[in-house]
C-alpha cells in the first residue's frame, strides 16, 4: 500500500538527513526528515500552545488532556494553559513529494500516526497539501488545503501579481526534524530575522477544526478585528480574540470573559520586528475563528472551516506593508469631497420639524455642516424604500431644498425586508426574482425578525412602552435576508434603490447610502419558528460545531442559522456557515454601484460590517459606541486599526451613540472628531437630550465652529491624502510609528495620530484634564495655530489645554495646502487657497495637491484632474502644475503663503519675478523665524516661484 511504501523510506532517528536544495526564484528550502510517532513531551514547556482552548472546559483534568494526545504541564500563571501540545503533534512531509510550480513549490504532508482524532464529528484530513508561492519580491503566499476533496474557499477576488518574484526578500524553509513538528519558516534575507515559524506543534487540519501556531519575531503586534482593544499594540498574554460578524456594540468582555466580537472580520496583523522592519500577514479565511497571542511571542489561529491560505507582506516599512496589502485586496475608494465635511445624524428624529430644527440650529450658530442624515425614523414602520407620510411627508422636498443650498443627504437602508405586507414591491419583486437566503432544505426563505413592524391595524392594544423581548415577539414582522452573492439580488437591490430615488412623492433624492445591520443582524437567535414564535436552529454540525471559537453566544446568536443556503453568481452554493462574515462585504459594492447610477455622481456607501476588500467600495464607522470617556481613546485605536485594514474612511460616532454625554465630554469629543476622516455626530433615540454642536451652549457652539473651520481649512490636504490612499494604498490617519519607526517610543503611541506624514494631532482624552501629555518625535515641529517652532522634540511633553483646545503641529519638511473655509464644501471649494510651508533643518520642504470636481466618478482613472507639487530648497518655493486635465470654474488662486522655520525674516521676497514690498512681508509678534504673504493672486493653473535670500552661513533662512 501507499502507506507501507512510505514507511519503507523513513530514515531511523539515528540517520537524520539534512537536505539543502534549490527551488525556483531563489527561495531556500531546508528539509530535515524524521520519524513519525505519538505525541511526545516538550523539552521546553515555556512554549505553551494550548491543546484545550474550549471556553467551557473547566475544571480540566490531566486525563482530559492526555486523551487528546497532548501533554499535561501545570502552569503557574492563571492565563497559561495546563494542557499543551507535545513535540510530535502535527504533520510530517511525505518523502519525495516536493514538486516545482510556476511560482514556487508544492509538498504533501501526512498526519502523524497514533494521534487520536481531535473531534470525532470533524474527521481529520490525513494528507494535506502545502503550496508555497513567491508572488513578488515582497509578497509570499503559503496555503494548506486538502487536494483530495473540494473545500470551501473565500470567493473574495484578489489582485495577485502576474509574474513570480525575481529576487524575493525572504527565504522559505520547511522544517521536519527529529522531535520537532513540521513547520514552515520564513526568514527576512537582509537581517536574518525569522518572521514565521510554525514548527511548534499543534498543526491540525480536520473538516471543521483547523489550527496553526507560529512564533513571532517581536511582541509588537497590531491588527486583528473587529474588536474593542484598549491599546493599539496587542497584549501578548494568552489573550484570545474571536472573529465573527455580530450585531454587537463595542464594550468590555462578557460575563464569561469573552471579548466581544464586533461587526466585521479582519484576520490580518502587522508585526514590527525588533530592528524596525515590519511585515504583515493575512489569513484569507471567512469562517468563524479566533486567535490567541502569547508571550513567546507567538500566536495561534483556530478556524472552523475552509483552508489556511496565508499572504505575507514584507514591507519593510509599516507604511509599505499597508500599501502592499491594499494592492492585493484592493485600493480604497476615493470619497467625494463633500463627504469630508461635517455630518449630523440621529436615530430618533420625531418628524420633519425635528430635522429642520437641527439644521436651523447649526445654521443659526454658523457651524459647518455638509451632510444631514435620515435614520430609519423616516420609513413607514422601518420598511426599506418607504416614507412615513404621517411624520415625514415633506422630507423629500426639504432634502431637495437643502441640496440646492449646498448640503448633501445620506439615508439608511437595512438589508432585512418584511414579508408581512400587502403590495410591497421590495418583497414582492424579491420573491419573483428569488433573492432570499433560504433555509437549509431550500424550501423557502430563512426568516428572521429585525426592525420592520406589523401594521398598526394588526396590533390591537399595542403598548408604546413594551419590553424589548415583547416587541420582538409580538410587533416585529417576519423578514427575509437578501442573498447578495446572487446576480438576481444585485439586480433587485439596484432596481429598488433606483425606483426609490426616482419616486417624486415617497422617494428620496439621496447623495449617499448608509447600510446598517448587515452582519446580518437578527433580533431572534436563528430562523423563525412559528411553533415557538422565536428563533430555532437544528442541532447539527453547522449550527453547533465541535469547536466553537471564542465568540459571544452561539454562532447563530443574533443572526440566522449557519446551515442556511446561499448561491453564488456562477451557480456555486454556500452554507451561511462559510460566508456569514462576507455579508456586509457582498452588499457594499452593489449598493455603491446603485447609488452612483441613481445620482450620476461618485456618491458614498458607509457600511457596518466589513471584511478584507471592503474598503474598495465603502467606508465604516466604529459602530454603536457609548458616551463614556474611554471611548474617545478607543476610537483612535479603532481608526488606526482600520487604517491597517485598508479602510481609511473611518470614524466613530462623535459624543457616543449609547448613553448621554456631559458637556465637557462632548466638547472634547467634538475636538477629536473634527479630525476623524469620517466626521459624524450621531446618537440614539432613547436619549432625551440632543448632542449635536448647536444643542449645547453658545460657548460650545463657538468652540465647535472654530475646530470645524480648522478641519475645513485643511480639507485640500485631507483630500490629497485620500487620493494617495486610492492610488498608492497609503494610510490617511497614520500611527506615529509609520513615520518614525526608528524611534521605538512611537511603537506604542495610540493617544495621538497623524494625518498623513505631516499633521500631528494630540487630543485631550481624559475627564477633567486641562492639559495633554504628548510624545513629540525628534524632528522639527511647528504649532499649527501660531507657526512657532517647538523648542523640545524627541521626548514626552505636557501642554496646557483649556476646553477650547486641541494641539495641532506641522512637521518640518512638508508643504500643506489649505483653503479658506465655509459652512459647506460647495462654497469652501470656491475660496482662495493657501500654503503652509514648514521647513526642515536643511531648509527644504515638499507637498502636493490633488484637485478635481470632487463629485464625479473615477476622475483619476478618466484623466480629469489637476495635480500640483510644491518644493522648497535654498530659499525657492516652486509651485508646479504636473497634470492639468481639469479646470475649476471659477479658476482658483493661492492667496496666502506662510513660511515657518526661516532663520529670521527676509526683507527681499520675489513672487514670479516681482519683488514684494517690505510691508507686504508679514510677521506675528512673538513668533520668531516665521513670515507670511497675503492677498496674492497666484492662479492655480500656472507654475509659480517664490524666492528669498538664504544666508550662506545657515540653512533654512
Amino acid at each position: 500500500s501507499y502507506k507501507d511504501e512510505r514507511r519503507k523510506h523513513r530514515p531511523d532517528q539515528s540517520d537524520t538527513v539534512k537536505i539543502i536544495m534549490d527551488v525556483p526564484l531563489l527561495a531556500l528550502l531546508i528539509t530535515v526528515l524524521t520519524t513519525l510517532g505519538t505525541a511526545q513531551p516538550r523539552d521546553d514547556v515555556t512554549q505553551r500552545f494550548d491543546c484545550y482552548p474550549e471556553k467551557f472546559n473547566s475544571p480540566l483534568s490531566e486525563s482530559d488532556c492526555t486523551a487528546r494526545g497532548c501533554v499535561w504541564a501545570e502552569a503557574h500563571n492563571p492565563r497559561e494553559p495546563d494542557c499543551i501540545y507535545g513535540n510530535n503533534y502535527g504533520y510530517a512531509m511525505v518523502d519525495g513529494s516536493m514538486v516545482d510550480t510556476d511560482s514556487g513549490f508544492r509538498v504533501r504532508l501526512t498526519r502523524m500516526d497514533n494521534l487520536p482524532p481531535r473531534y470525532p464529528e470533524s474527521p481529520d484530513v490525513t494528507e494535506v497539501t502545502l503550496d508555497v508561492e513567491m508572488l513578488s519580491n515582497s509578497m509570499l503566499r503559503f496555503k494548506f488545503y486538502d487536494a483530495g476533496s473540494t473545500r470551501y474557499e473565500v470567493p473574495v477576488p484578489l489582485n495577485r501579481p502576474a509574474a513570480s518574484a525575481p529576487n524575493p526578500a525572504y527565504e522559505v524553509a520547511l522544517v521536519n526534524e527529529t522531535n520537532k513538528p513540521f513547520g514552515i519558516r520564513v526568514t527576512r534575507k537582509s537581517t536574518g530575522t525569522v518572521l514565521w515559524d510554525s514548527s511548534v506543534g499543534g498543526f491540525t487540519f480536520s473538516d471543521q477544526f483547523l489550527q496553526i501556531s507560529t512564533l513571532l519575531p517581536s511582541r509588537y503586534v497590531y491588527g486583528f478585528g473587529e474588536s474593542e482593544h484598549d491599546a493599539f499594540r496587542h497584549r501578548m498574554d494568552y489573550r484570545t480574540w474571536g472573529m465573527f460578524s455580530r450585531d454587537q456594540p463595542p464594550g468590555p468582555p462578557g460575563g464569561d470573559g469573552t471579548p466581544p466580537n464586533l461587526y466585521g472580520v479582519h484576520p490580518y496583523y502587522m508585526c514590527v520586528e525588533d530592528d524596525g522592519n515590519a511585515h504583515s500577514v493575512l489569513l484569507l479565511n471567512s469562517n468563524a475563528m479566533d486567535v490567541t497571542l502569547q508571550p513567546e511571542p507567538a500566536l495561534t489561529y483556530r478556524t472552523v472551516g475552509g483552508v489556511l491560505d496565508f499572504y505575507m507582506f514584507l514591507g519593510p516599512s509599516p507604511e509599505e506593508v499597508v500599501q502592499q496589502y491594499t494592492k492585493v485586496i484592493g485600493r480604497p475608494f476615493m470619497p467625494p469631497y463633500w463627504s469630508l465635511g461635517f455630518q449630523v445624524c440621529r436615530y430618533g428624529y420625531q418628524d420633519l420639524a425635528h430635522i429642520q430644527e437641527v439644521v436651523d440650529g447649526m445654521r443659526d450658530h454658523n457651524i459647518p455642516q455638509d451632510v444631514q442624515y435620515a435614520d430609519i425614523d423616516y420609513m413607514e414602520r422601518q420598511l426599506d424604500f418607504t416614507l412615513n407620510r404621517h411624520k415625514f411627508s415633506g422630507l423629500p422636498a426639504y432634502f431637495r431644498q437643502l441640496q440646492e443650498e449646498g448640503m448633501k443627504i445620506i439615508i439608511i437602508l437595512d438589508p432585512a425586508i418584511s414579508k408581512n405586507e400587502t403590495n410591497y414591491p421590495a418583497w414582492d419583486k424579491g420573491v419573483q426574482m428569488d433573492v432570499w437566503i433560504k433555509d437549509s432544505d431550500e424550501t423557502g426563505p430563512a426568516y428572521g425578525k429585525v426592525w420592520p413592524e406589523y401594521a398598526d391595524e394588526f396590533l390591537p392594544g399595542k403598548m408604546a412602552n413594551a419590553t424589548w423581548d415583547f416587541q420582538v415577539a409580538n410587533y416585529r414582522s417576519l423578514v427575509g435576508f437578501p442573498d447578495f452573492f446572487k446576480t438576481s439580488t444585485h439586480n433587485w437591490w439596484h432596481e429598488q434603490i433606483i425606483d426609490f430615488y426616482n419616486n417624486e412623492t415617497d422617494g428620496m433624492k439621496f447623495d449617499g447610502i448608509w447600510i446598517d445591520m448587515n452582519e446580518p443582524a437578527n433580533f431572534i437567535h436563528g430562523n423563525y419558528d412559528p411553533v415557538t414564535n422565536s428563533g430555532v436552529c437544528e442541532n447539527n454540525q453547522w449550527n453547533n460545531p465541535g469547536y466553537k471559537p471564542w465568540v459571544m453566544g452561539d454562532l447563530y446568536s443574533k443572526t440566522i442559522c449557519m446551515d442556511a443556503h446561499q448561491e453564488g453568481t456562477d451557480g456555486s452554493t454556500f452554507r451561511h456557515y462559510d460566508v456569514h462574515n462576507l455579508y456586509g462585504w457582498s452588499q457594499t459594492p452593489t449598493t455603491l454601484r446603485s447609488a452612483r447610477v441613481a445620482t450620476g455622481k461618485r456618491s458614498i456607501v458607509v457600511t457596518r460590517s466589513t471584511f478584507p476588500g471592503s474598503g474598495k467600495t465603502g467606508g465604516h464607522w466604529l459602530g454603536d459606541n457609548t458616551s463614556k470617556w474611554d471611548h474617545l481613546h478607543k476610537s483612535i485605536i479603532g481608526m488606526l486599526e482600520f487604517s491597517l485594514f485598508g479602510i481609511p474612511y473611518i470614524g466613530a460616532d462623535i459624543c457616543g451613540f449609547w448613553g448621554e454625554p456631559d458637556h465637557d465630554m462632548c466638547l472634547r469629543w467634538m475636538h477629536l472628531g473634527a479630525f476623524y476622516p469620517y466626521s459624524r455626530n450621531h446618537n440614539q433615540k432613547d436619549v432625551i437630550a440632543e448632542q449635536h454642536p448647536s444643542a449645547w451652549t453658545e460657548e460650545f457652539a463657538a468652540a465647535s465652529r472654530a475646530v470645524l473651520l480648522t478641519r475645513y481649512r485643511l480639507l485640500p490636504y485631507l483630500y490629497t491624502l485620500f487620493h494617495q490612499a486610492h492610488t498608492k494604498g497609503s494610510t490617511v490617519v497614520r500611527p506615529l510609528m509609520h513615520e518614525f519607526v526608528e524611534d521605538r517610543v512611537t511603537w506604542t503611541v495610540d493617544r495621538q495620530f497623524l494625518w498623513g506624514p505631516a499633521l500631528l494631532i494630540s487630543p485631550v482624552l481624559d475627564e477633567g484634564a486641562l492639559d495633554v501629555t504628548a510624545y513629540v518625535p525628534k524632528t522639527r515641529w511647528y504649532d499649527y495655530y501660531t507657526g512657532k517652532e517647538l523648542p523640545e522634540t524627541g521626548r514626552t511633553v505636557i501642554w496646557d489645554c483649556d476646553m477650547n483646545c486641541i494641539p495641532l503641529h506641522l512637521r518640518g519638511g512638508y508643504v500643506i495646502p489649505t483653503q479658506e473655509p465655509a459652512n459647506t464644501t460647495v462654497f469652501s471649494r470656491r475660496n482662495s487657497l493657501g500654503l503652509l510651508v514648514a521647513l526642515d533643518t536643511d531648509g527644504t520642504a515638499g507637498g502636493s495637491l490633488f484637485w478635481d470636481d470632487g463629485d464625479s466618478i473615477d476622475t483619476y482613472e478618466n484623466d480629469r484632474y489637476r495635480m500640483l507639487t510644491f518644493t522648497v530648497d535654498k530659499g525657492v518655493l516652486s509651485i508646479k502644475v504636473d497634470h492639468d486635465t481639469y479646470s475649476p470654474i471659477p479658476e482658483l488662486h493661492f492667496a496666502t503663503i506662510k513660511v515657518m522655520g526661516s532663520k529670521g525674516v527676509p526683507t527681499d521676497v520675489t513672487v514670479d519675478g516681482t519683488k514684494m514690498a517690505a510691508a507686504d512681508i508679514k510677521t506675528t509678534e512673538g513668533v520668531e523665524n516665521m513670515w507670511y504673504l497675503e492677498d496674492l493672486t497666484l492662479t492655480m493653473n500656472l507654475d509659480h516661484t517664490i524666492s528669498w535670500p538664504v544666508p550662506s552661513d545657515t540653512s533654512g533662512a
